[in-house]
């Protein structure tokens, strides 16, 4: 069974190395385009439906640049899972993961980078600037989506919480930096 791909992968949207800077729904500053309709997904909201679906797949095929970013996401969603697993209240995860997602990390072509294989470093200072900028900005709206649908009453919802432990591509994590 493959794993589930983004529906981004056709849409020829402008790349910094091989990676998409794919539109998304925010209101947190950065280099994103805004989403053209509110009302459809974008890559953030894509990332959270497809995270336990995917998450227990070693390997996934790269089809086009919006599915590394789609693997950026889905492995801090695992990163930020693991985080939520002290069952903090909803408050405090809120704190947690955006304290998590404003910490410095890792970008392609860099050593503490996990999937430097798979992705190529930006061309430039600019772009690296850019790319850095882009991955801040998805880190923040993904923790301030994920712990809305993490979270059922004040506690972490055991059906999510029970994908803390896995492993997406056997991957730890995506480059927090230590």
């Amino acid at each position: 069974m493959p794993a589930y791909h983004s529906s981004f992968n056709d849409g020829g949207f402008r790349a910094i190395g091989n990676m998409a800077l794919l539109p998304i729904k925010t209101k947190i500053r950065g280099p994103a385009p805004p989403a053209a309709d509110p009302q459809q997904d974008d890559i953030i909201d894509e990332a959270i439906a497809l995270f336990r679906a995917n998450c227990f797949f070693r390997n996934f095929e790269i089809k086009g640049t919006a599915d590394r970013v789609l693997i950026y996401l889905l492995l801090f969603i695992q990163e930020s899972l693991g985080k939520l697993s002290k069952n903090p209240s909803q408050l405090e995860g809120q704190r947690t993961l955006q304290t998590h997602a404003l910490q410095n990390f890792a970008i392609p072509g860099e050593a503490g980078f996990p999937l430097n294989a798979m992705y190529e470093k930006p061309a430039n200072r600019n772009d690296a600037d850019t790319l850095r900028q882009y991955l801040s900005q998805l880190r923040q709206e993904c923790a301030t989506r994920l712990v809305v649908k993490v979270y059922d009453g004040d506690r972490p919802s055991k059906w999510w919480m029970c994908f803390s432990k896995r492993k997406f591509m056997g991957l730890p994590n995506v480059g927090t930096a230590a």
